[in-house]
């Protein structure tokens, strides 16, 4: 068992593109849901509108990525009002069955062969980001030598991917002190004293939905200028559920809460795949073959994070940081 790769490559990922768009993606859900306790299940529906927003300027328009980010911005806020308007009167749930739907409806629109001609079907939309590869001032990689290695392009997503973060934790950190943000948060305890005070209960939550969505706009650019390309698969309804994980494992209504989450998930997610895969492989694996072979060592990882979340929600349901009269999830 080679310890030494299983943290390497923990690591690697802890720190990586990927926890950055995830760790992007729950600073939006948690404006929506730990700040204002809407429930959205549909945050991958406004990462794709952004992602291909950027890929569609460059591909169709044949206009700059800078084109494609003002673009993508402006469809999420209207992908937020679309949604808010006939669901934020209603019950929390109504809004949480309407993004997911949304979401899923987009998904398979941009998949469908009919629009193949514009959004590239199920393949999707590549080499796009040729503006963005040579603005790279990196020219080798950076790592610790045995342990981990990030190329020159990966550590150029991180940097700009990072400082997105900051810079959106640092919103939130100002707008959650603001007096819109004590609105926002009395609006989750209890709206109906809120609304009994004059408070305009319907444009708060609007404005938060467009927020949050905007936040998981940034994500979404940042799921393309990674991947160099955007495909319908590169958002399923997953990357909602995930992003939630890392909000609730991080803790709700913290602005760290995000971060800290996605470094832990995907820590805790790629370490227990590097076990799994190494326990159950070659000729005399540590777990035989009668107990478990390599195609369910790949699923073992999210059997056992899920079985911690289940424990962490029940043992201590604010995250790591956050704390519980923060997050009445039973109040929802």
């Amino acid at each position: 068992m080679d310890f030494v790769a299983i943290l390497g490559s923990a690591i690697q990922q802890a720190f990586g593109p990927t926890a950055v768009i995830y760790c992007l993606a729950a600073i939006g859900l948690n404006v929506h849901f730990g700040y204002t306790g809407l429930l959205n299940f549909g945050q991958a529906g406004f990462m794709m509108v952004a992602g291909y927003s950027i890929a569609c300027a460059v591909t169709i328009f044949a206009t700059s990525l800078w084109v494609g980010v003002v673009v993508g911005l402006l469809l999420a806020a209207l992908l937020a009002l679309a949604l808010g308007v006939p669901t934020l009167r209603l019950r929390a749930d109504y809004l949480a069955i309407v993004t997911i739907a949304s979401a899923e409806i987009i998904r398979q629109t941009v998949a469908a062969a009919s629009f193949s001609e514009y959004f590239g079907g199920q393949d999707g939309v590549t080499d796009f980001i040729s503006g963005f590869r040579d603005a790279n001032p990196y020219s080798g990689s950076v790592g610790i030598p045995g342990l981990f290695r990030w190329s020159a392009f990966d550590i150029w997503v991180m940097t700009v991917g990072w400082l997105l973060v900051a810079l959106s934790c640092l919103v939130v950190f100002l707008l959650m002190r603001s007096p819109w943000g004590r609105v926002l948060k009395s609006i989750r305890e209890d709206e109906n004293a809120v609304r009994s005070l004059g408070k305009n209960v319907y444009a708060y939550k609007m404005q938060a939905l467009v927020i949050g969505g905007i936040f998981g706009a940034l994500a979404g650019f940042m799921v393309s200028l990674r991947s160099a390309a955007v495909g319908p698969s590169f958002f399923a309804t997953d990357v909602t559920f995930f992003a939630y994980t890392v909000l609730l494992i991080g803790g709700a209504a913290r602005v760290m809460g995000p971060v800290v989450g996605a470094i832990i998930f995907w820590f805790l997610i790629t370490a227990l795949g590097g076990f799994f895969s190494q326990a159950t492989a070659g000729a005399d694996p540590l777990i035989p073959e009668a107990i478990m072979d390599p195609n369910q060592a790949s699923l073992m990882r999210f059997i056992f994070l899920g079985l911690g979340l289940m424990l962490l929600m029940i043992f201590r349901p604010q995250g790591i940081f956050g704390d519980r009269r923060e997050l009445a999830i039973d109040a929802r």
